[in-house]
């Protein structure tokens, strides 16, 4: 029963996860994956400068030691020399007192090198890891620019993906059938047309028809016109009008014989 639980939790995850991804905004997602680098860079920059700190104050403990180190040595000489003296003049108690503080510097001696030793290989440690934690964080902050760039051409790249998504939405709408009840665009374009030469064609029918009687009846008036004026003039010239020619008669049918 556990078992079946847990692979319907896992398909229902995967299953959000992917409507997720298809829903969300790639320029958005974007941004956080940078913004995610930028925290990362960061963290990454603080153990460095964690690690290169503790190197620095392993070497400030080492020249430390190192310099206690030198004036115990130089101690432990004086207190020696001080007890020899003291045992040249015969004063046995004074040269037992600095031969006493003789050995108390050469156990301190002996604790110095030691602390000595333990902080060099310390310091040894602490600067490979100081160097590789200042490459580490050159490393990702190359890295982190190189993203930087890469955005600007995803995001070039994003913007021509949406104006080729608009542009192909666009072009399947005015090539493709929307529904049953809505024509594509060439099915309105050559309806559109049809009508159009059509109404051109009545357009010249019917001007042609009224442009021929109007040409008649200018030509009507010019006639009319004209024959005034002939008129006007044979009578300044005193000239009579000719008679209007005779149509000739119609032939008449012949008789057959016997009608």
């Amino acid at each position: 029963m556990i078992k079946l639980i847990r692979k319907w939790w896992n398909y229902l995850t995967a299953k959000m996860t992917g409507k997720f991804e298809e829903s969300a905004d790639p320029k958005v997602q974007l941004e956080q994956a940078i913004r995610e680098a930028q925290q990362q860079h960061r963290r990454l920059t603080e153990q460095a400068a964690n690690v290169i700190a503790q190197q620095k104050q392993t070497q400030l403990r080492l020249e430390r030691a190192i310099d206690e180190l030198g004036k115990s040595n130089a101690s432990a000489k004086q207190a020696l020399m001080l007890s020899d003296e003291a045992a040249k003049k015969g004063d046995a108690a004074k040269s037992g007192e600095f031969a006493d503080a003789a050995e108390a510097f050469a156990g301190k001696l002996i604790s110095l090198e030691k602390q000595v030793a333990e902080l060099k290989e310390m310091l040894f440690n602490t600067t490979q890891a100081a160097d590789q934690a200042k490459a580490a964080v050159q490393q990702n902050a190359t890295a982190l620019q190189r993203k930087y760039s890469e955005r600007e051409k995803l995001l070039s790249q994003l913007d021509q993906a949406k104006m080729r998504e608009e542009m192909n939405k666009a072009m399947t709408q005015l090539t493709a059938t929307v529904g049953d009840e809505v024509p594509t665009f060439a099915e309105v374009q050559r309806k559109i047309e049809t009508r159009l030469a059509k109404a051109e064609g009545m357009a010249e029918l019917t001007g042609a028809s009224v442009e021929s009687r109007m040409l008649e009846v200018e030509q009507a008036g010019d006639r009319a016109e004209a024959q005034a004026r002939l008129s006007e003039l044979r009578t300044q010239l005193g000239l009579k009008a000719p008679e209007p020619a005779q149509l000739p008669a119609a032939e008449e049918p012949q008789k057959t014989e016997g009608a």
